[in-house]
């Protein structure tokens, strides 16, 4: 009996023990990013690749495929700066401007930098581009600036005065005498060029006629009128020809001498109404035969 009581905690004990549930504990594991995944071979970039090869070797091909790549990037910036620029500006040629930042810019980029090329080459671009502009540009800069200042001043006093403004006060505004202020439009009159042969819209906008088209000068006769007036002048002398020789004659006193009916009366031994019947003929065949003329032509 002791036995079997000496026994019974024992028992009990390794029930316990069998019974207990077991606890297990996670692994500890990194945060996410901590731990670089290494980057296969066809996880590498080709435009880093590129990079890689000209920079390291200077090889032309690697050069020539980066331009390529890139040369969107030329084409916004210069679309950009061509929205400012007057119409006469060819886009076409502020994309060739720009090339030559671009060429540069990857010549220069050091690839070790934590700048982006795109924010590197923009600026070049751009100033490669503004460059080419002020060296093509026969006008001074101090002459745009006093342009740029005299707009203003133009602008501001309009706003002001609910008028344009006369040189006096423009010349006020800008602490300058108005001998100087007449000067300095003089040099400004010449900033803004237009060439006679570029191409403008039409009203209708269904067509384009150049500016030398669009500007007339008055001293000058237009010589397609003078063709007009002697062709005309011609055929009427045909016409008079054709009359008789009291009708010729009324015809020449009252248009080239400028003789009165009355007058013309006189000199034909007949009454001003005769002169006047004569005279309504005479227009008559005449305008029938430059009728005639016209039509043939």
């Amino acid at each position: 009996m002791s036995t079997l009581h000496e026994m019974e905690p024992m028992m009990t004990t390794t029930t316990v023990q069998q019974t207990a549930p077991v606890r297990r504990f996670p692994l500890p594991t990194a945060p996410v990013g901590v731990i670089p995944t290494q980057r296969t071979v066809a996880d590498v970039d080709p435009i880093d690749a590129l990079w890689g090869e000209y920079k390291s070797t200077a090889s032309p091909s690697a050069r020539e495929q980066l331009i390529l790549h890139y040369v969107p990037l030329v084409t916004a910036v210069a679309g950009r700066l061509g929205m400012r620029l007057p119409n006469t500006v060819e886009q076409a040629d502020l994309v060739s401007y720009g090339m030559f930042g671009l060429i540069d810019a990857i010549e220069k980029f050091e690839t070790d930098r934590s700048v982006r090329f795109e924010s590197y080459a923009s600026s070049r671009i751009r100033g490669a581009i503004l460059d080419e502009l002020r060296a093509m540009d026969w006008v001074p800069r101090s002459v745009r600036s006093k342009a740029r200042a005299i707009d203003r001043a133009f602008c501001d006093l309009e706003i002001e005065l609910h008028r344009a403004p006369s040189q006096h006060e423009v010349a006020g505004r800008l602490e300058i005498s108005t001998r100087e202020l007449s000067s300095v439009l003089g040099q400004v009159a010449s900033v803004n060029l237009a060439a006679l042969d570029e191409v403008v819209m039409g009203e209708d906008s269904s067509g384009g006629i150049s500016m030398g088209d669009r500007i007339g000068d008055d001293r000058v006769p237009d010589p397609v009128l003078e063709v007009e007036a002697m062709e005309t002048s011609h055929l009427l002398g045909r016409a008079i020809e054709t009359l008789g020789e009291r009708e010729r004659l009324v015809v020449v006193l009252y248009y080239y001498e400028r003789r009165t009916l009355a007058e013309i009366g006189r000199v034909l031994g007949v009454t001003e109404s005769r002169v006047s019947q004569m005279h309504t003929a005479a227009m008559g065949r005449l305008r029938h035969q430059m009728h005639e003329a016209e039509r043939v032509c």
